[in-house]
């Protein structure tokens, strides 16, 4: 046998250099998603996105709720949903992920039926989820989304737009209407807490829905293109109250 011919001292040295790689921290890149989609600073003149210095009051929907905000590309499913980009066009790609289509299916994020039943609720691993988001029109909206190693110098700095839907729609839009109206463009690597784990960088951006919203219900998508056809999409719900 091969290990017949190696000393006791080589073998030792082969084991310790396995386990040394498979013990070491994996830097891997990874892909964002949203987390919280309305965040709640505990102070408006140091604005933090970490756990410490803030609260989500709202979530995407069927958010798990009790894992570490930035730990979810290791979740079954995961949450990041890379858009499909085989089609002709990105406008033709499925918006909000159901879990099963996409070069990277996602958790489901279609809306639910009704809208409140992906909130308040149990996912299909039975953990709780988040609640939705409440706000009013001309309100401010703070998105947290977790930097996963592309917040970094010398990574392209490509915006987070912000989509939202009609008022009370039956159906998830499509992602050409969604195009149809972006309400905000925000910073990606806009983020805090930057210590030396690139991966867990607390990020978000915030912004004022239109003034002239109507009371009800309206999906919003957050987009972000990581390189030049990988677009990552969440999908939430926001109940705008009067």
């Amino acid at each position: 046998m091969i290990f017949s011919t190696l000393s006791k001292a080589s073998l030792a040295l082969l084991a310790a250099s396995i386990l040394l790689v498979l013990l070491a921290p994996q830097e891997a890149e990874a892909h964002s998603w949203a987390s919280c989609i309305d965040w709640r600073f505990k102070s408006t003149k140091n604005p933090s996105w970490s756990d410490k210095n803030g609260e989500c009051a709202g979530y995407a929907r069927r958010f798990p709720l009790g894992k570490s905000f930035a730990g979810l590309d290791s979740d079954d499913p995961n949450r990041h949903y890379q858009q499909s980009h085989k089609n002709p066009s990105p406008e033709n790609s499925l918006a909000c992920s159901n879990g099963k289509q996409g070069e990277e299916p996602g958790a489901d994020e279609t809306m639910g039926k009704p809208v409140t039943s992906a909130y308040n609720g149990r996912d299909k691993r039975g953990r709780k989820t988040g609640q939705m988001t409440i706000t009013k029109a001309g309100g401010q909206l703070c998105i947290r989304w977790p930097a996963k190693n592309h917040a970094v110098k010398d990574e392209k700095n490509r915006p987070v737009t912000i989509a939202l839907s009609g008022v009370n729609p039956t159906k998830d839009p499509t992602q050409k209407e969604f195009l149809k109206n972006i309400v905000a463009n925000l910073n990606y690597k806009n983020c805090t807490d930057k210590g030396s784990n690139t991966d867990i960088w607390p990020c978000g951006g915030c912004f004022k829905l239109p003034a002239n919203l109507k009371t009800g219900y309206y999906v919003m998508q957050w987009r972000w293109l990581l390189n030049s056809n990988e677009f990552y999409t969440s999908c939430a719900d926001i109940n705008v109250k009067a």
